[in-house]
């Protein structure tokens, strides 16, 4: 019979299994794409009230309204800015045809369309109206590099565009996540910048109060926790905490921040419990079961949170299946083998963070 001990040895050997994906696998299974909550969606413009326009500019624009379909519309469109390069109702033209070629379900037609457009409507305000359309039509298409070159030429012409930023440094964050590094770098140099802006009160131009806190609200921590998952991939775990514990202070009911958390602990106690397992029998050996039983009890805390904040929730549910499962090995290991309070744990932490 095994005295406490060594039960104890024992079962910190069989606590090292699978029982914990890799923390790879959890991000590119329960963190959701980026660029499917659009950032530009909450940056639409106010339009400035309609202008006096000649008979002639008037039978132009009814010309594109009129057209039978987005080539259509596009070419009356050149016709119309050439015609009438300064007229006040051009950026409305733009916007119109631009909406127009958004529909059009074939990504590369679209991306045809938008291409001509970018060449026909070649002023800086015209490419604010444009581009965005064009990134989110090469992202249809899977043509990344395109959709970050664009993105790169936006932000050189105006290295503010808090949303642009933003956009494109979450995408390179789901590409990490799908283990594609290319973009690592330049999404750490857009999401430092995003928050930076965000956090000194830097509200783009045209974007009213409201909009601009609606956007801090729902940005500034999926910023954080893409920071955070950025520097995991670059091998900064410091850095990562650090980042994930901000994410955490803006937002205290994401489950995947925890999640994440929960992860980075994880592995410092597994790599504790590999030290232990090598190590001669005495004090130093008790003590660094100590330590690795503190890292242990903080995976569970995050575990916990976790899986109290995805329960209930049909796009965490593999999040939640799966940390529970892990979660209840970890607690059993620390209580003797039970999962007396186990329950009660979950429920406490159904409740945010700063409430506790």
């Amino acid at each position: 019979m095994l005295n406490p001990k060594e039960r104890e040895m024992s079962a910190m050997k069989a606590i090292l299994s699978p029982a914990v994906r890799v923390l790879a696998v959890c991000l590119i299974a329960f963190a959701p794409a980026a660029y499917a909550q659009d950032p530009y969606k909450t940056q639409d413009k106010p339009q400035p009230k309609t202008p006096q326009v000649s008979e002639a500019e008037d039978k132009a624009l009814i010309k594109v309204r009129d057209a039978a379909d987005p080539a259509a519309k596009l070419a009356a469109a050149d016709e119309f800015v050439k015609n009438y390069p300064k007229s006040a109702k051009r950026s409305e033209v733009i916007v119109h045809v631009i909406a127009e070629i958004g529909k059009v379900t074939d990504p590369a037609q679209q991306i045809t369309m938008l291409e001509s457009a970018s060449t026909m409507f070649n002023q800086p305000e015209d490419g604010e109206k444009i581009n965005p359309v064009l990134i989110d039509a090469y992202l249809k298409a899977n043509r990344l590099d395109d959709a970050f070159r664009v993105a790169a030429a936006i932000v050189e012409k105006n290295p503010n565009d808090v949303a642009v930023l933003t956009h494109m440094s979450l995408l390179g964050t789901d590409q990490a996540k799908a283990r594609n590094a290319k973009y690592v770098q330049v999404s750490q140099t857009y999401g430092t910048k995003a928050i930076e802006l965000i956090e000194g009160g830097k509200m783009p131009t045209g974007m009213d109060a409201a909009t601009w806190g609606e956007f801090k609200t729902r940005w500034l921590p999926q910023l954080y926790q893409s920071m955070g998952i950025l520097a995991f991939v670059t091998g900064n775990k410091a850095e990562a905490r650090a980042r994930l514990d901000k994410a955490v202070a803006v937002n205290t009911t994401d489950p995947v921040t925890y999640m994440l958390l929960g992860s980075l602990s994880n592995e410092e106690y597994q790599q504790l419990a590999q030290q232990h397992k090598g190590m001669a029998n005495g004090p130093m050996k008790d003590q660094l079961l100590k330590d690795a039983h503190v890292k242990l009890d903080a995976v569970i805390e995050m575990f916990a949170r976790a899986v109290a904040l995805s329960e209930g929730k049909a796009q965490y549910q593999q999040l939640h299946d799966q940390l529970l499962q892990d979660l209840t090995a970890y607690y059993k290991y620390r209580n003797g083998g039970k999962e007396d309070g186990l329950r009660q744990l979950i429920d406490k932490y159904k409740k945010p963070a700063t409430n506790q």
